[in-house]
């Protein structure tokens, strides 16, 4: 991929603007202190200004009202973020994975829609139903009655148990796991029996899941992930839960059995949210809390158990102050009691 200065902003949906020195030519997008000259970057904030005067980048992406700097090629724009991860989609690399590999093993009554690619490895069983355009990385293993919607991305070495459902638009990276059975046990006296997990997992469209992350079917019915969810590597995400549309899901979180998180929400990293806990639609919960009831639509909550967080942070500062306080409660603690000897001895003298 070359960019050239027009191309540059006809993606960017702004004129050409006159530039000094040397023809723009983009082969790559990097950081301010690592760019070379061929390099896209961008600013913006006016604090970056002394990075930018010192980055050796082809181009640099800054806000309208940024200084103007003699050296650096400054594309002034009313988003540079929005406008140079737009671009940086298009050095995304193409995957090399490009037919049916040989070593493939695919059932004769799977069904694969047009230009699909399957990597080395990749077993592919009955009834299985793979959209148009995806891709199925090396070593995936997708189990009896998968279906897939159009333009799926399944990275190396991810497993689609039974009935799985994943619609379109969707990629799930490597070593992820969906539709596994639900962690469920009865105690029958002497020992805990498993309790059949016969439903399945249904992802809508346009969902990421991250590496590791692990997504268990339901005991009974359905656990889903709603349109437009992304969830970050090594989630747990138990069964029968239901994952509202474009949530967020950070690192390590965990969502146990039956638990609803609602359209919007934001679940910070090691967040844990107990069973048939209802998180509401907007909500966020601050990382490393422990959710044991529900939390209403819009709220922001943190701690263990989790409380709104501007009192939960208030209550923090104010235990930051103990030390403090302990030490002057002892002086006085001293003083009193100096007092106190000292009135004895007069009461002692009359």
């Amino acid at each position: 991929m070359v960019l050239t200065l027009p191309q540059l902003c006809a993606r960017l949906g702004i004129p050409v603007p006159t530039l000094a020195g040397r023809p723009v030519t983009i082969q790559g997008v990097s950081t301010l202190e690592l760019a070379s000259e061929t390099d896209l970057c961008f600013a913006e904030r006016l604090d970056q200004t002394a990075r930018v005067a010192t980055s050796h980048a082809g181009a640099i992406l800054v806000p309208l009202d940024f200084p103007i700097l003699a050296g650096p090629r400054l594309i002034r724009v009313p988003d540079p973020r929005a406008g140079f991860f737009g671009i940086a989609e298009s050095f995304i690399p193409v995957p090399d994975t490009r037919g049916i590999h040989a070593s493939a093993v695919i059932d004769g009554d799977a069904v694969l829609g047009e230009d699909v690619a399957v990597g080395a490895c990749a077993v592919i069983a009955g009834g299985v139903r793979i959209g148009a355009r995806c891709l199925i990385g090396p070593g995936c293993y997708l189990g009896p009655g998968v279906t897939l919607g159009a333009d799926c991305r399944i990275e190396a070495n991810a497993t689609l148990h039974r009935d799985s459902r994943v619609g379109a638009r969707c990629r799930i990276h490597s070593g992820a796991v969906i539709g596994g059975d639900g962690f469920g046990y009865q105690w029958d006296g002497q020992a805990h029996r498993k309790v059949p997990q016969l439903g399945r997992v249904e992802i809508e469209d346009d969902v990421e899941i991250g590496s590791n992350c692990c997504i268990d079917r339901a005991t009974l019915g359905i656990t889903r992930i709603r349109r437009g969810t992304k969830v970050d590597n090594l989630v747990q995400i138990a069964h029968n839960t239901d994952i509202g549309a474009h949530a967020i899901l950070v690192a390590q979180a965990g969502v146990a059995g039956s638990a609803t998180v609602g359209a919007g929400a934001l679940i910070a990293g090691q967040v844990a949210i107990s069973d048939h806990v209802e998180v509401g639609a907007g909500a966020r919960v601050g990382g490393q809390s422990g959710v044991t009831r529900d939390v209403p639509a819009g709220a922001a909550v943190f701690g263990t158990p989790a409380r709104p967080m501007r009192e939960t942070f208030k209550e923090l500062a104010a235990l930051a102050q103990l030390p403090r306080l302990l030490k002057q409660f002892k002086v006085q603690r001293r003083e009193i009691e100096a007092l106190e000897r000292r009135l004895a001895e007069l009461e002692r003298g009359r």
